[in-house]
């Protein structure tokens, strides 16, 4: 079954089978190329990926196969006065996020408002209990964001889940960059694409920006953590140390020493300044969440909260990723800025609430329904694509959990072309653009990863499920 409804937006082609301006100079170069030698250029970047260990684990796959994540050569184009718009409703959106999880660690006025409900943030699993009264160095929670978007129209952008605990990704939108240009330098000559590049660097500045109490010195020491080789994201932990200049530590590589996270070094223990942390919260310190962790580091936490090290992001920023607390968003955006959302958020129903409960069981196989805590594409009901049988299912376990779902309408995704055997062919895309936060302002790259779903008349674009990549530009002013 496919989905029903309006005809998506098409980025690169309107209504009349023109070509949109954005993709004005793209389509001019493409109509010049031959198609066989463009089919050669695929083939030799899917190799180029594979050789660099582009890679990624598909937890539950019993096959335990690394799989390489597919991408296409035919760009996302956003003009400069769209990024603009969207630009401003993201910094909006990030610092509304900040605020409220400040809010949530001390005095609550949202919920004393009546704004968020309390029983949204007691008993949560990603609410952290010992965050509870602590700001983090320069106040900043959410160092590393990620912002999921979808476009449905020429001006409609609307954002479908925020990523505020540990968004990944981002080395896949700069390898996207660097094989395209590869591939097709003289493009780039001709089409003015704003860089994504710097990066790294950019991420190195920020997290360096935001240096705990303990930090005397002139530059402070930058580690990543990771869970190690296995983990589905390891490449992204290993990439983004390189390209920052970072150490890659694990675990068992840290150490408490006299009041301070060290790692271990061939001149002794060095003391860590800002740890950009790939582990999550329950594995991050086995004294304080999960005792049989062995991926984090006993006693950091005690040096977090004593001033000793930088975190990011900051344990606890987990419940802003909750997809019960992304349906008020719009309220705490106006709550925290006094200001109206400039990105809207998808009309969403909270299963806990009996009447909206109601509604979703009937309405069912036209919505999308997603558990509060899910990603990855795992756990989710799409509606239209869905059999009788598992429609049948998914209500039962709604009617068992509800408070575990939120349910959405079924979007008309805008679409951008695949290059296939046969031509171009048009498929559902969404895009996560990247924001790094510090003391010293928000910066957003211009543009971000955006994940295409491969198969035709699909909504599902995560990789896991099989979606692939395209590279994101920006045009220049």
């Amino acid at each position: 079954m496919k989905p029903t409804g309006p005809v998506p937006f098409d980025e690169m082609i309107d209504a009349d089978g023109g070509i949109r301006p954005a993709y004005a100079g793209y389509r001019h170069w493409y109509d010049e190329q031959d198609r066989r030698w463009m089919a050669t250029r695929g083939k030799e970047a899917e190799g180029a990926f594979r050789r660099a260990g582009i890679t990624f684990n598909v937890y539950g796959d019993t096959a335990g196969q690394e799989r390489l994540i597919p991408f296409d050569m035919i760009p996302r184009i956003i003009t400069a006065q769209e990024w603009s718009q969207l630009g401003l409703g993201i910094e909006q959106r990030v610092k509304a996020l900040n605020a409220f999880l400040h809010d949530l660690y001390h005095d609550r006025e949202i919920v004393k408002a009546g704004i968020v409900p309390a029983r949204l943030i007691e008993g949560n699993a990603a609410y952290l209990p010992a965050m509870e009264g602590f700001t983090p160095p320069g106040g900043v929670y959410t160092h590393i964001v990620g912002i999921d978007l979808v476009r449905t129209g020429p001006d409609e952008f609307l954002v479908l889940e925020d990523n505020a605990r540990t968004p990944s990704g981002v080395s896949y939108m700069l390898e996207n960059r660097e094989t395209m240009m590869a591939m097709f330098p003289e493009l780039f000559a001709q089409v003015p694409v704003q860089p994504v590049s710097d990066y790294p660097r950019s991420l190195a500045r920020s997290l360096a920006a935001s240096p705990p109490a303990a930090f005397n010195g002139h530059r402070p020491t930058v580690a990543v953590l990771t869970p190690g080789i296995y983990n589905s994201a390891y490449y992204e932990h290993a990439f983004l140390a390189d390209q920052m200049g970072a150490q890659l530590v694990e675990g068992s590589d840290l150490q408490v020493v006299d009041g301070r996270v060290c790692m271990r070094t061939t001149r002794g223990w060095c003391a860590i300044d800002v740890l950009y942390r790939r582990v999550d919260d329950d594995f991050l310190d086995p004294s304080v969440f999960n005792p049989t962790s062995v991926l984090g580091v006993p006693g950091i936490m005690e040096v977090y909260k004593n001033g000793g090290i930088t975190i990011a992001n900051a344990p606890g920023t987990g419940i802003a990723d909750d997809k019960a607390i992304y349906s008020f968003m719009p309220e705490i955006v106006k709550f925290y800025t006094g200001e109206e959302p400039l990105l809207k958020n998808v009309t969403t129903w909270r299963c806990a609430e009996p009447d909206a409960l109601a509604y979703v069981l009937d309405k069912l196989p036209e919505l999308v329904v997603k558990e509060v805590h899910g990603s990855g594409g795992y756990g989710m009901l799409i509606g239209p694509t869905s059999s009788r049988g598992e429609i049948a299912r998914f209500a039962r376990k709604l009617r068992a959990n509800p408070e575990n779902y939120i349910a959405q309408p079924t979007l008309s995704l805008s679409t951008v072309p695949i290059f296939t055997k046969s031509g171009l062919s048009p498929r559902h895309l969404d895009l996560r653009p990247f924001v790094l936060v510090s003391p010293e302002g928000v910066t957003i790259t211009p543009g971000g990863l955006t994940r295409v779903a491969l198969k035709k008349g699909s909504l599902v674009v995560n990789s896991s499920q099989g979606g692939g990549t395209k590279d994101s530009w920006v045009l220049a002013e």
